[in-house]
């Protein structure tokens, strides 16, 4: 029985990772990018939101973000931008970036799960999601710069 059991179990693992439905990114769908602080330069792989329907969906409903990983949200325009954490099972820091590239505010730790509305403070073209905490740990602070294709610098 618990052969069978796990032939199941198997095949089930196998037919979900087959349809794309891990929860995990695609190595495809990273891209590079650097966080330069007064730390040195940190290097992440980012998903990237650019349409409302990956922008709609985010995080939520991840269980596990590796800490080398985040997402980048882009907007077509600069303007004060929310968020919340509804459905989002990871605490996250949100970096709120100018199209330049350049940190405008954090916002550490975000609690997930709660449908708080967290605003840019001012407009943004940009906003990054890492793990809670890294913001801290790398010593990200305002002022501090993002390399990726997206900002002009």
């Amino acid at each position: 029985m618990a052969t069978v059991n796990r032939f199941w179990a198997a095949l089930a693992l196998v037919i979900l990772l087959a349809l794309g439905l891990s929860g995990r990114a695609n190595v495809e769908s990273l891209e590079p990018l650097e966080i330069a602080t007064a730390t040195g330069t940190h290097a992440f792989q980012v998903e990237i939101a650019k349409d409302e329907a990956s922008r709609a969906l985010g995080l939520m409903n991840r269980r596990y973000m590796p800490p080398d990983r985040g997402m980048l949200f882009e907007f077509d325009r600069d303007a004060p931008q929310t968020f919340w954490m509804k459905n989002t099972y990871i605490p996250l820091d949100m970096i709120f970036i100018s199209r330049a590239g350049v940190v405008t505010h954090i916002v550490a730790n975000a609690e997930p799960l709660s449908e708080r509305v967290i605003p840019s403070g001012p407009p943004c073209a940009a906003v990054l999601e890492l793990n809670g905490g890294t913001a801290a740990a790398i010593g990200l602070k305002a002022g501090d710069r993002i390399r990726h294709p997206f900002f002009k610098s």
